[in-house]
């Protein structure tokens, strides 16, 4: 995959990352009526040429239309069984791939089951894990977190406890944020 916004930032700064769970659709479902989907759905295809040239031309990354309407909520409950394995960031990284390059569905469990086995985990115990729900509660937690931050849209970076930053940004953009953090004392140097 493609280097990030946040890999590039990596180079030059020390940061942690603590990844939280979010949902751009809740339940796989469009929260209008029919009408106002179609709608929306002619809007992202008017613009999916424009985003598909910016995320090649900004990040090498060549994108297609991922599935719509997935239900997230058993990958992201699966993000906390990487956690808890030490495979966190490489299992984003996978699912990213997946949905985004490869066209495929999050909200199946046999390709979740693929995506981990893919990145190191036990595919069993994955699966035994997520079907167990075991990890809902944390995941609700980050979805209410999220809510609290007004946070509406990926990728969201919070720095310092204290700045926002929305959207693909450019590295400099959270260059800046991170400098700016360091100079207010939010973060150690």
């Amino acid at each position: 995959m493609a280097e990030s916004g946040l890999d590039s930032l990596r180079q030059t700064h020390e940061v942690s990352v603590e990844w939280k769970a979010f949902e751009l659709r809740p339940g796989g479902q469009f929260p209008g009526t029919p009408e106002q989907e179609a709608l929306y759905r002619e809007r992202i295809r008017e613009r999916h040429e424009q985003m598909q040239n910016h995320a090649r031309d900004r990040f090498g990354l060549e994108m297609k239309e991922g599935p719509w309407m997935v239900n997230s909520r058993l990958a992201l409950e699966g993000q906390v069984f990487a956690r808890k394995h030490d495979r966190e960031d490489e299992y984003h990284r996978a699912c990213f791939a997946a949905h985004w390059q490869e066209g495929r569905r999050l909200d199946d469990m046999n390709t979740l089951v693929e995506i981990a086995k893919s990145v190191g985990l036990d595919g069993e115990e994955f699966r035994k894990a997520v079907k167990s729900r075991q990890y809902r509660a944390e995941v609700e937690m980050d979805l209410m977190l999220a809510r609290e931050y007004g946070i509406d849209g990926i990728p969201a970076f919070i720095f310092g406890d204290r700045y926002l930053v929305s959207g693909a940004q450019p590295v400099e953009i959270l260059r800046q944020v991170v400098d700016r953090c360091v100079a207010e004392g939010l973060v150690a140097t």
